[in-house]
Parts: structure tokens; C-alpha cells; sequence
């Protein structure tokens, strides 16, 4: 048996690929300092002192003896009793460690930097950079600080920088990113590391994120060192602005061109009356913009006022200006729990340019600079509705002179004239013949009948527009009451109530929301109240009916009542509240002790998530937490609405999840994060998904809940995964497995290094891959988790596949297979049959590999597992590839390429690519072969998906190789 050892990352041994229980961390530290001394004889002092520091007990030496004893044992398990070990000898007063150099990883590590003394040797600095598996000696706190490890973590670093600037130097700059990345995240502050990411950066065609990434770095090193970056930096940064730095690859980021242009202005307004003085200022101001700059215009004014509606009307009047889109957000500025973060505002921006979810920068700048980059030449009209501050606003203002920025607010936002140029336009409230009309509008002959009543009207609604169309439906209601009487009644009402406080002096409209409000049954009245501590933006009647403790037919004819006293807006089958009107409300609810948003608002929600997704998902129910039955109605979900139902309410979600963590009750973010992550995954919705991780996270560390803060840990290990992030990907898992040791979750550290060893799968790291989830299958099997199992063996089949191992993969793959028809996991019986298919046509046996790809087909077409779909759709097309079938295999590639794109699946981009490449060699199509696999060798660099970089590879060698294309096998 030939016996390995590991310390670059946790301990461990192997005899063969057998695992080795090395004992207890004493014994292993033993271990340890055999293998630092590198072949050198370690004595006995040393290994005490290291154990035991300054207070060695009276049997020390005793105990080493047996430390080693037991371990001569382990390691050496045939040599003979009482004869003399080869292993660990007995040297002069200490122990000597006789593996050969190549058998431990650390020894290995060294040799193969000293073979790449030339920075260029690309080969030899990957093969010693594939060992590292982690902090040496992860799991030994004795020996992680200890001298002669210290030194390992900076040639470690060093290395990495080394492989970076080969591979950039290579023409390799997708690879290179990943190797700088993993530098800068050790250690923010290396300038050189820092300065090889922003050249890999603009090398890969990524100048916004190069740009952002020097920004980020330079007021990094001034706020915590007070210095300006240095030579090499600073070089880097020239380059970019001299554009000394080509591309090979669009400035753009990769877009799906199958997108509609962003149309999200809200609807018009009904029954806008009045202002024509403001509209033709707007347009006045807008048309006299300086064709160098971007044109920003502010409109403010008091709350009620009008400004969104205003907005809104002459933006519909110019929208034939923007032929690229009209992007529209509600900042909710003045909510004082959930304003929109700039960072979440661009990401839903990004989305709807049409950036799929896991190309989502993670840093705001990122962000900005991506977004800044994507309205370039665009002409594209830009509506930020309800902002606080200029911070708010900066991050979302572009850079192209062709589109225009419209912002509304209640303040005048100094900061962004100043600054940036905006133009401001203030609203004052409806003029009093425009108030009239509006009334007259609204409330018809009862207002014309008698001019005098209805301006003592207008006076009372501060002739604010909201106000106004409060008052004309309580005029309706009133009927036939006449016009006067109704005035004198809000006259009287209105002495004896305070102002709405608000700081402004108009925001008296509190005496006519009470006026309206006081008119509401007082069931009808309760619910306003409860409205007032929603977290959303906008809910529908099942919400309404959990908020309330009714039912939801009760719920419904609650929203219609309040909808017609305009106390409610709506859209469709849901809901909304103006920010006045939700302030107002819940300033009525705390006042009537109704505090806080009701626990069964959270029950609902977390129920009807829960069953949303065991319909969408049912085989991985047992892998989400159990959740409480709620006693309000759920809304009637089935396979075709579930989805559907996620979608809508995800901000309501994420909304709740947020409060939860502000007001309690805690748990609930933990729960439904757990709950929510194949969904958020599946879709693309990175940021939303990375936001309600990150506070579940704070929430069950603040329980504490040490297990579940390692299971979060794990799931934004393969969100990070997800967007290619393989530095933080791989530091959360670390910390999971961390966690999970502490608490002696046996399942959880497992599937912390299952999902380590999906990332190194995608890194190209087989064996170390194949070795975590060689150990993921063996403890799911022992522990009875059959869905573990599956996973794991589902995964191992396809790492066995990759290393060209095909009789084991199609094992692996087969008891996949069965497990899971045996439990009923339709979506990983269909991924196995998928691999199953690879292994097939990997193997010459394409009929076979037909029959499995059409097996898989069937079951994802009947899932919302479009990956899955696109992926079995391009197995099929490089069958038909072999078959002579060109005209299919072009259909089925081009819809499994459009698939992709759809989701934002970049890895699943590139493979189509290659296959594309592929398909247009075999019929003698040169250039638009080499056209794909470039366009696959840059997604799959910018990804740092190596299978597939290295199929690109290939298929360029072959295009080249004297005009002689052949299929691969």
C-alpha cells in the first residue's frame, strides 16, 4: 500500500485511496512535526514543548512513546510485531518521519515550486497550487500558528501571484483573474497582487471591473495606511486609462440579446389635471441639456404633492425619445426600516439591461461601473422615484450624455447640482383653478354646483393632489349630502386633530386621511391600521387575510373598500400604499396598541414558501428545515403556479426576512433562507439570494445557532460558486466545515466538503475533488441519506468522467440512478441519466447516449429545471453532430444556447459554444467554428471553468492542425 499524507488544509492520510484515522489532535500533532521536519529528526523536547508549552506533566515522554506506538500502528499496518519501524524510527532523543518527499503533500508543494524557478512555468506552479486544500494544518490549532507553517502561507501567496502573471503572460487572463483573486482576498492590501488583478481584469475584457477594482484598492490603502498606491499599481492604473491594455474580447459585458428593452415606467396616472406649467419645464429642461454631460433633473416637493405622478405623466409623454427603455425604481427614501440600497437598486437594474444573475458583481462600485458601462451610446430615460439623498442617487447616475435621469424627492437634493450638473425643478401645490378642475373631476356636478364650497375644499386638502382625491370620494359617499355640509364637517374635524408629523407645514392632509379614515367600517378600519407595519411594497388578499386573522374573501372586500377611499392603490391582483398613507396607518396602529407586524404574517409566508417549493422541488424536501403549519388561508398553489407565486413575492419575502432580524423573531430568516436557496439558486436571483443569506447569517450567530449559521455558510458557498467567486466560495465553505467540526455535525461538515469538492470539480482539481466526495457518499451511506448519497455520487460520477475514468463514472452514475428512483428525485435521476449520456457518447456509443439524453429531456421538460433541459438539448445536438444530422444538431444547440442565456448559465454558454464549434467544423465551416470556441475559451477563462477552456483549447488546435478537423471522441 502506498501511504499519502496531507497537511495543506485539514490533516489527513491515505493508504491508497483508503482514508486514515490519524487519532486524536495530540497524536496528529505528533505527526505534523515529523512531517515539518522535513525528513530531519525531530527531538523530544521539541515535540513536548510544542504539545504542552512551558507545563509538560511528569509523563510527557510516556505519552509521545504511545503517540507514536499508536501511529506506527495505523500507518504501518503490516509490518511485524516487535520488529523495527522503517516508518517513524527512533534517532538520537527524538523520532524520525521516512515517507518518501513525494507522498506528502507539503514536500511535493516545494518541489514543484523549485522546478518553476522561471515565473512563465505554468505547469509546474498549477500542479503544486492544486495541493493546496486550505490553511496547513486546518484543523490543528497547535501547529497552525507554528513557526515553520507561517512560511508556507507566503510561498503559497507567492505562488499564486507567480501562476498569475504566467498565465497572463500566457494569454490565459481568465485564469489569471482567478489566481490574483485568490491573492488579493488573503490579502487586500498587496499592491501586487492587486496590480496583476486590474491588468487580468482589462486583459479579459473586464475594464469597468478593472477600473472598480483600483478604486477600491486606493481608498483601502488610504484609509487604513494613509499612503497612495505605489509604483507597480499605479503603472497598472496608466495602462488602463492609456488603453495601453487591449482586449480580445468586448468592453460590454455578455448580454442576452434575447431581452426586451426595459419598458417599467408605472401606469399613467388617471384623471391628471393640471400641471402644464411644470410639464413644459420638464421638457424645457431636459431639451437644453448639455450634449457633453448627462442631463439630471430633480423634482421636488412636499409629501402628496404630486411628484410621482407628475413623473410618471411626462415620462409617458417623452418615452418615444428612449428607444433603448425606460428603467423606473421606487426608492422608498422615506421608509425609516427598508430604503433601497443603492447596491440592490443596481442589481435590479443590471437585470433588467438584461445581465444574467451570475455575472452580479458583488461590490456596489462593481456595480456601478458595470451599469455605467451596459447605458453607454443608450439612450435610455431613468425615473428614481422617491429618493432621500444624494448617496442614494450617485451610484444609478450614468455616464452617457444620451439618457436622461428624472429624481423625485422631498428634498431639493443640493448635493447633485453641485456636483453633477442637475437641473431643479421645485412642486408646489396644485394651483387653486387646477384644484377645482381636479375636484370637478373627481366629484363631479356636486363641486361645480356651488364654486364657493369646493375652494374652501380645496384650502382644506392643502390643494395636494392625494388629499384631493380622498375628499372627492368622500364627497361621493357623502351624497346626497351637499357640498357645503361635507366641507363643514372636515372644518370642524379638522380642529381637533394635530398635524401628520412630517417637518412640513403642508403635511397637514392627516385631517382629511382621518376624515376618510374615521368613514371606514371599523373591521375595514383595523385592517388599514394593520396595512401601516407590512414590510413590502405591495401584498395581495392572502396577505391581507394573515396580517388580519380573516379570511381571505373578508380580505378581499377589505382592499376593495379601502381602494375605493384611495386609502389603498391597485395593480392588478395586488396591493400598494402611499409612503404618507403607510406612515399615517401605522401611526394609527401603534397608537391603538396594535405594535408590530402580526407572527402570522411570518407563519404565511413561511408555509406558503415552504409549499411553493416542496411543489417545485419535492425530492430535496428532507434537505429543508420543517417549518410551522399557519392558521391563515394559503393561497391554492399546484406545480403550474408555485413559481409564479415565488416571483411575486420574493421582495415580500426577502422584506420579512429583513424585519425579522431587526424586530425578531429571528429564526425566521434562518428558516426561510434554508427554506428559499434552490429557488433563489435555480433562478439566477443572486442578490436577493446573497442579501437574506447574509441576514439569516447575523441572525443565527446573534441566537446563537452555531449549525445553522454552517449551513448558511454553505449555501453562500454555492452562490459564490454559482457567479464563478471561487475565492469566497471556497473561504465560506472552509468556515462551514470549521462550524461544523465545533459542533460535531457529522452531516453538515459533510456537505461542506461535498459542495468543496463541486468547486474543485469546476476548478479542475479532480483528485482532490473526487477524494471530498469520495468521503461526502461514504458517510451519507453510512448515516442513511439516501439524497446525500445520490448528490455525491452523482457528482463523483461526473469528476470520474472528467479524469476519463468512464467504467467507475458509469457506476457511480447508475447507483445514482437508482437512488434516486427509489426516493422519488425525478430532477437528479434526470442529471444522473444526463452524465450517463456523457459517458456513452464519450465512448463511441452514441445511439446509447441518444437514448439516455431523450430519457433526461423528458423529465426536465416537464420541471422549471430549464438548465437541465438546455444541457440534455445540447447532448442530443452533438449526437446528431456524429449522426450527419447538421440541420437538428444546429436547432437543438441554438435553443440549448438561447436556454442559457435566458437563465444567465455561463458555464452552460461556453459548453454550447464549444459544441457549436464542433458541429460548424464537421461541416467544413472553419471560421464560424474558431468564431464559437473563442467565444467559449473567454467565457469559460472569465469563469475559470477549466473542462471547458480546455475543450476550446483543443478544438483551436484542431482547426489549425493542416486544415484537418476531427470529431473528438
Amino acid at each position: 500500500m502506498t501511504l499519502r499524507i496531507q497537511v495543506l488544509g485539514p490533516m489527513r492520510a491515505w493508504h491508497d485511496d483508503e482514508p486514515i484515522l490519524l487519532g486524536p489532535p495530540a497524536q496528529r500533532t505528533v505527526l505534523g512535526l515529523l512531517v515539518l521536519a522535513g525528513g530531519q529528526p525531530v527531538g523530544l523536547p521539541t515535540l513536548i514543548d510544542t504539545i504542552w508549552g512551558d507545563d509538560p506533566p511528569a509523563s510527557a515522554v510516556n505519552v509521545i512513546q504511545t503517540h507514536v506506538k499508536r501511529l506506527r500502528r495505523i500507518l504501518e499496518p503490516a509490518r511485524a510485531p516487535h520488529s523495527r519501524s522503517e516508518l517513524i524510527p527512533y534517532l538520537g532523543d527524538g523520532y524520525h518521519l521516512g515517507v518518501p518527499a513525494d507522498q506528502i503533500d507539503i514536500l511535493r508543494f516545494r518541489r514543484l515550486l523549485r522546478q518553476a524557478a522561471d515565473s512563465r512555468a505554468v505547469e509546474p506552479l498549477s500542479a503544486a497550487l492544486a495541493l493546496w486544500q486550505g490553511q496547513p494544518f486546518a484543523d490543528l490549532p497547535q501547529l497552525a500558528e507554528h513557526p515553520k507553517v507561517r512560511p508556507i502561507v507566503a510561498e503559497h501567496r507567492a505562488a499564486l501571484s507567480r501562476l498569475g502573471a504566467a498565465l497572463l503572460a500566457a494569454g490565459q487572463a481568465g485564469r489569471a483573474i482567478a489566481a490574483f483573486e485568490e491573492v488579493t482576498a488573503a490579502d487586500p492590501l498587496d499592491e501586487a497582487g492587486q496590480a496583476g488583478l486590474v491588468r487580468a481584469l482589462a486583459a479579459a475584457g473586464r475594464r469597468a471591473q478593472a477600473f472598480a477594482t483600483y478604486h477600491a484598492v486606493r481608498r483601502r490603502l488610504a484609509d487604513e495606511l494613509g499612503v497612495d498606491p505605489g509604483a507597480d499599481l499605479s503603472a497598472a492604473h496608466q495602462d488602463l486609462l492609456d488603453e495601453d491594455v487591449r482586449v480580445n474580447a468586448p468592453t460590454r459585458p455578455s448580454v442576452s440579446t434575447g431581452r426586451p428593452v426595459p419598458a417599467e415606467l408605472p401606469a399613467d396616472v388617471p384623471g391628471f389635471t393640471g400641471r402644464a406649467y411644470e410639464i413644459d419645464a420638464l421638457d424645457r429642461l431636459t431639451g437644453a441639456a448639455d450634449p457633453a454631460t448627462v442631463m439630471i433633473a430633480v423634482l421636488s416637493g412636499t409629501a402628496g404633492v404630486g411628484k410621482t405622478a407628475l413623473a410618471t405623466r411626462w415620462a409617458h409623454r417623452v418615452r418615444d425619445r428612449f428607444p433603448d427603455g425606460q428603467l423606473y425604481i421606487d426608492l422608498r427614501g422615506y421608509d425609516p426600516e427598508q430604503p433601497v440600497t443603492p447596491d440592490a437598486a443596481l442589481a435590479r437594474f443590471l437585470r433588467s439591461l438584461g445581465l444574467p444573475g451570475e455575472q452580479m458583481p458583488a461590490d456596489v462600485e462593481e456595480r456601478a461601473a458595470l451599469y455605467r458601462s451596459l447605458l453607454d451610446r443608450r439612450k435610455v430615460l431613468i425615473l428614481l422615484d422617491n429618493a432621500a439623498s444624494v448617496d442614494q442617487v450617485r451610484p444609478l447616475l450614468p455616464a452617457a450624455a444620451s439618457s436622461v435621469v428624472l429624481v423625485t424627492s422631498r428634498d431639493n437634493l443640493p448635493g447633485l447640482v453641485v456636483r453633477h450638473g442637475a437641473r431643479r425643478l421645485d412642486l408646489d401645490v396644485l394651483r387653486t383653478e387646477d384644484a377645482l378642475a381636479l375636484l370637478a373631476r373627481l366629484a363631479g356636478d356636486s363641486v361645480t354646483g356651488d364654486p364657493e364650497a369646493a375652494e374652501e375644499l380645496a384650502a382644506h386638502c392643502a390643494r395636494l393632489p392625494l388629499a384631493l382625491r380622498i375628499a372627492a370620494e368622500l364627497v361621493h359617499r357623502r351624497a346626497p349630502a351637499t357640498l357645503a355640509s361635507v366641507v363643514g364637517e372636515l372644518a370642524d374635524h379638522r380642529g381637533r386633530l394635530g398635524l401628520l408629523s412630517t417637518g412640513d407645514p403642508h403635511s397637514d392632509i392627516a385631517v382629511v386621511f382621518s376624515w376618510s379614515y374615521r368613514d371606514l367600517p371599523s373591521r375595514v378600519a383595523r385592517t388599514f391600521r394593520l396595512l401601516g407595519h407590512h414590510p413590502g411594497t405591495e401584498f395581495d388578499s392572502h396577505a391581507v387575510a394573515a396580517l388580519t386573522g380573516g379570511t381571505e374573501a373578508q380580505a378581499r372586500e377589505h382592499l376593495d373598500r379601502l381602494t375605493a377611499s384611495h386609502l389603498v392603490q391597485r395593480t392588478g391582483d395586488r396591493y400598494g400604499m402611499h409612503d404618507l398613507l403607510r406612515a399615517y396607518a401605522r401611526d394609527l396602529a401603534l397608537r391603538s396598541g396594535e405594535a408590530g407586524l402580526p407572527r402570522a404574517v411570518l407563519d404565511f409566508y413561511l408555509r406558503a414558501a415552504a409549499t411553493a417549493m416542496d411543489l417545485l422541488f419535492p425530492a430535496e424536501s428532507g434537505r429543508r428545515p420543517r417549518v410551522p403549519d399557519a392558521d391563515a388561508p394559503m393561497p391554492a398553489l399546484d406545480e403550474g403556479t408555485a413559481l409564479a407565486w415565488l416571483d411575486a413575492e420574493r421582495a415580500n419575502l426577502v422584506a420579512t426576512a429583513v424585519h425579522a432580524v431587526a424586530h425578531g423573531p429571528e429564526w425566521y430568516a434562518v428558516q426561510l433562507a434554508q427554506v428559499l436557496l434552490r429557488y433563489l439558486e435555480s433562478g439566477g436571483h443572486y442578490p436577493d439570494a446573497v442579501m437574506l443569506h447574509e441576514h439569516a447569517l447575523r441572525a443565527a450567530e446573534r441566537l446563537p445557532d452555531r449549525r445553522s449559521a454552517a449551513q448558511l455558510r454553505i449555501n453562500l458557498g454555492v452562490l459564490h460558486v454559482q457567479q464563478a467567486r471561487y475565492a469566497e466560495a471556497g473561504a465560506e465553505l472552509q468556515r462551514a466545515v470549521d462550524l461544523a467540526l465545533e459542533v460535531g455535525d457529522t452531516l453538515v461538515r459533510v456537505r461542506a466538503l461535498g459542495n468543496l469538492g463541486h468547486l474543485y470539480q469546476w476548478q479542475g482539481r479532480y483528485a482532490e475533488s473526487a477524494r471530498f466526495l469520495g468521503e461526502v457518499v461514504a458517510v451519507a451511506r453510512h448515516s442513511g441519506d439516501r439524497a446525500g448519497e445520490a448528490r455525491g455520487l452523482g457528482n463523483l460520477g461526473q469528476v470520474r468522467l472528467r479524469q476519463g475514468r468512464h467504467p467507475e463514472a458509469a457506476r457511480d452514475l447508475r447507483a445514482a440512478v437508482a437512488i434516486c428512483q427509489d426516493i422519488g428525485d425525478a430532477i437528479g435521476e434526470a442529471y444522473a441519466l444526463l452524465f450517463l449520456g456523457h459517458v456513452e457518447s464519450s465512448s463511441g456509443r452514441s445511439a446509447e447516449a441518444a437514448q439516455l439524453y431523450e430519457r433526461a429531456l423528458l423529465v426536465f421538460s416537464g420541471t422549471t429545471e430549464l438548465a437541465g433541459r438546455a444541457y440534455a438539448l445540447d447532448g442530443l445536438g452533438l449526437v446528431d453532430v456524429l449522426r450527419g444530422d447538421h440541420e437538428q444538431a444546429g436547432t437543438r444547440l441554438g435553443e440549448a444556447l438561447s436556454l442559457f442565456r435566458r437563465i444567465g448559465e455561463r458555464a452552460g454558454e461556453a459548453r454550447v459554444g464549444n459544441s457549436l464549434g464542433e458541429a460548424a467544423a464537421a461541416t467544413g465551416r472553419a471560421a464560424d467554428a474558431r468564431t464559437h470556441h473563442l467565444a467559449a475559451l473567454r467565457i469559460a477563462g472569465e469563469i475559470g471553468y477549466r473542462y471547458e477552456q480546455t475543450r476550446a483549447e483543443e478544438g483551436l488546435a484542431r482547426l489549425s492542425a493542416a486544415g484537418r478537423y476531427e470529431m473528438p471522441a
